[in-house]
């Protein structure tokens, strides 16, 4: 005799076929529907934690450098140091999570963090004496690098990674500059050696580039700690600097 559902049927409780169960099924189904959406929420929260990890020790070396110059009124080498010995730790607890995460012995973690270490600084050691020629305007430009703020050089070599387009059209200027270009001189400007030696400003190229993409620069340097003035002068440009403590 067939099972039946659940009815009145002449005074009997009666089972109609097949209905053992249905619920259960429908409670399966709702959890086959539901499973795409906690993948999709949980790929998302992995991306995001990745993106930041990855953010954070250039937000560190860069902005960290900046607030330490402007808050705490610390040199340019002083403040570039107390960034990167910050950024250098950051990198070694990730290399030291990553390799107890995977099981490693003391010995290698131990050899992780160091490498890590010294993976920031080697990056620090880069940004401050090296540009590509790709990223200037010219061979002059190219001489006037190791005459800009340390952490202007470093805000650049963070943002050409982002960027690898982006090209400094100036840096260094001396009151004959404005003369041959037929501008006033500006005594004030950044542009000239302050009195710690170093340049405070430089100009990015925003000519036959993307609308977006100067603004993502922008947003970029400003999110450094720079101040950021898209002006015409000589030609349209992008015009980052670094003001002094105080």
């Amino acid at each position: 005799m067939d099972r039946v559902a659940e009815g009145d049927v002449g005074g009997l409780a009666v089972e109609y076929p097949g209905a053992e169960g249905a619920g259960g099924l429908g409670e399966l189904n709702r959890h086959d529907r539901t499973r795409p959406r906690r993948w999709f929420r949980r790929i998302v929260r992995w991306g995001v934690t990745a993106v930041l990890l990855a953010v954070l020790p250039f937000i560190l070396l860069v902005r960290g450098g900046v607030f330490a110059y402007q808050q705490w009124g610390l040199g340019a080498w002083s403040s570039l140091a107390v960034s990167a010995a910050a950024t250098a730790l950051l990198l070694a607890f990730y290399a030291w999570a990553a390799s107890r995460r995977l099981g490693a012995g003391k010995r290698l973690r131990k050899f992780a963090t160091r490498i890590a270490a010294l993976g920031a600084g080697a990056f620090v050691l880069y940004s401050l004496l090296v540009i590509a020629g790709g990223n200037v305007k010219s061979e002059e430009v190219r001489a006037e690098y190791l005459g800009l703020h340390p952490l202007l050089r470093m805000a650049v070599s963070v943002f050409v990674l982002a960027d690898p387009d982006a090209v400094i059209t100036d840096a260094a200027r001396t009151p004959e500059f404005y003369a041959r270009a037929g501008l006033p001189a500006n005594e004030s400007s950044l542009h000239f050696r302050q009195d710690d030696g170093f340049v405070h400003a430089l100009d990015l190229r925003t000519l036959n580039r993307p609308a977006w993409r100067n603004f993502a620069a922008e947003l970029a340097f400003r999110a450094m700690g720079f101040h950021t003035l898209r002006h015409v002068g000589t030609a349209d440009h992008l015009h980052v600097s670094l003001r002094s403590p105080g």
